[in-house]
C-alpha cells in the first residue's frame, strides 16, 4: 500500500490494487484520483522515466505537474520489450485490480501486454485504455496531443477574439476531461464486477469526451445554420448579456447576468436603476440585440473601482461575478485551503510545494494524506520483492539485464 493509504485504512478503495502506464496529464490523473480513494497504484515507468519526468531540471526527475499528480504512488521500472519484463507484468496482473494505460491505440497489443492477453490472465481485471480519438474508427491512429484535440474537437474555432484566429484553451482541458471520464469509466466497471465477478475493457477517447462542452456553440449552430464564431469572453452561443470580462482599475472582472433579478441588481449596484425602463436593455434578448451598448455601460462603471470592491459590491446584490484571478493568486487562495483541497508539502527534490488533494468529498471518512510522488524505480524492491517475492540475487539480475 503507499503511505496514505496506509495511514487511513476507512478510505473507501483500500485493497483495491492498480497498475498504473498512465503518462502525462489524462492517465495519471485518473490514477491520482484513484490513489486519493484508497487504492494501491503502482506507477510502472519505462527504465529512463515517462515522458513528464523529462521536463525536469537537470539533476531532478520530478517536474510541479510530475509531483501534484503522481502522489500517493509507489514507482516501478520495466521494460516490456524484454521476455522477462513481460512475465513480471503477468505476475503482477494476477494480483491487481485494474490496469491503466493511454498509450497509442495498439501499443500494449504490439508488446504482447494488450487486454487480449492480460484477460485470459485475470478474468477479474478492469483494463482501462484512455486516447485521442477512440481505439476503432477511420481517426483511429491520428495523433492526439491536447493541442490537436483542442483542434479537432472544435473548441478552437469558438475560441478566441473575433477577429482574431483560433486559440487554443489556456489550461490542458482535454487532457483532464479525458483523465475524469477514465476515472469514471474505471469506477462504473468495478461496480458492475462486484455483482458479475467478470472484468471488462473500457476506453475513453478525448475528443468524445469534450464534445459536450460545445453546448452553446451547436445551439448557435442549430439556430442559426451557421458555424458559431469566435466570441472572446462572450456566451458562446451570443444569446445572454451581459456575460463577458471587464476591465476594473487593478485588473478585470467576470461578470454573468442569467436572470432579470439578477439584472436588476447589477444596475442598482452600478447606481443606474434608471436603465430598468430603458426598451434596449429591459430583457435579455433586448440586452443581446443591443450587446456593444450593454456591455459598454458595464465597463464604464468597472474601469472606476478596483476587482475586490467590484466583486463585493455583486456580491452583496447576489450577482454572478468573479475576480480574474492569476494562477498564484490561486495557488494561494485560502478558501480552497481551508477546505484542504490545496495543502503545503515537503518534496524531497522541489522543496516546499503546493499540491490538490482530491476534489472527490465523501464525507466522514477522513482523506489521505499527501505522500510526495516517487522517484524512478523507488520502489522496485518493494514491489518486486516484497510483493512478488523475488530475492535480491534476482533483483540485481533483473537490473544488470535491463528488466527494470
Amino acid at each position: 500500500m503507499t503511505s496514505g493509504t496506509r495511514e487511513s485504512g476507512r478510505l473507501p478503495l483500500a485493497g483495491l490494487v492498480v497498475i498504473d502506464f498512465g503518462q502525462i496529464f489524462q492517465g495519471p490523473y485518473a490514477t491520482l484520483l484513484l490513489a486519493k480513494g484508497g487504492a494501491d497504484v503502482i506507477k510502472v515507468e519505462p527504465l529512463h522515466g515517462e515522458p513528464l519526468r523529462r521536463r525536469a531540471l537537470p539533476g531532478k526527475s520530478a517536474t510541479l505537474p510530475f509531483a501534484m499528480l503522481n502522489q500517493n504512488k509507489r514507482a516501478v521500472t520495466l521494460n516490456l520489450k524484454h521476455p522477462r519484463g513481460r512475465e513480471l507484468l503477468f505476475e503482477m496482473v494476477r494480483r491487481a485490480d485494474v490496469l491503466l494505460e493511454n498509450f497509442s491505440p495498439g501499443t500494449m497489443d504490439g508488446l504482447g501486454v494488450g487486454w487480449s492477453v492480460l484477460r485470459e490472465i485475470n478474468p477479474r481485471l478492469i483494463y482501462a485504455t484512455g486516447t485521442g480519438f477512440g481505439i476503432s474508427g477511420p481517426d483511429r491512429d491520428n495523433l492526439a496531443m491536447d493541442l490537436t484535440i483542442q483542434a479537432a474537437s472544435g473548441i478552437m474555432s469558438v475560441t478566441g477574439a473575433p477577429d482574431g484566429p483560433p486559440m487554443k484553451a489556456g489550461p490542458t482541458l482535454v487532457d483532464f476531461m479525458g483523465g475524469i471520464h477514465l476515472y469514471a469509466a474505471i469506477m462504473t466497471a468495478l461496480y458492475e464486477r462486484d455483482r458479475s465477478g467478470e472484468g471488462r475493457l473500457v476506453e475513453v477517447a478525448m475528443q468524445e469526451t469534450v464534445y459536450p462542452s460545445l453546448a452553446s456553440s451547436f445551439e448557435y449552430y442549430h439556430r442559426t445554420g451557421q458555424p458559431p464564431p469566435r466570441t472572446g469572453n462572450r456566451q458562446a452561443g451570443l444569446s445572454s448579456a451581459p456575460y463577458n470580462v471587464y476591465p476594473a482599475a487593478d485588473g478585470h472582472v467576470a461578470i454573468h447576468i442569467v436572470t432579470e433579478g439578477h439584472w436588476r441588481n447589477l444596475i442598482k449596484a452600478m447606481g443606474r436603476e434608471e436603465l430598468a425602463d430603458d426598451p434596449r436593455f429591459a430583457t435579455n434578448a433586448d440586452r443581446v440585440a443591443h450587446m456593444d451598448e450593454t456591455d459598454a455601460l458595464v465597463a464604464e462603471w468597472t474601469q472606476t473601482l478596483g476587482r475586490m470592491e467590484i466583486f463585493a459590491h455583486l456580491k452583496a446584490g447576489r450577482v454572478p461575478c468573479a475576480p480574474v484571478r492569476t494562477a498564484p493568486e490561486v495557488m494561494h487562495d485560502p478558501h480552497m485551503h481551508e477546505r484542504g483541497m490545496l495543502e503545503e508539502i515537503d518534496h524531497p527534490e522541489l522543496g516546499r510545494i503546493t499540491v490538490p488533494t482530491s476534489p472527490l468529498r465523501l464525507h466522514g471518512l477522513a482523506k489521505a494524506p499527501a505522500a510526495a510522488s516517487p522517484t524512478i524505480g523507488q520502489h522496485n524492491a518493494e514491489i518486486y520483492g516484497g510483493w512478488l517475492g523475488l530475492s535480491a540475487e534476482e533483483l540485481a539480475a533483473l537490473k544488470d539485464e535491463g528488466v527494470i
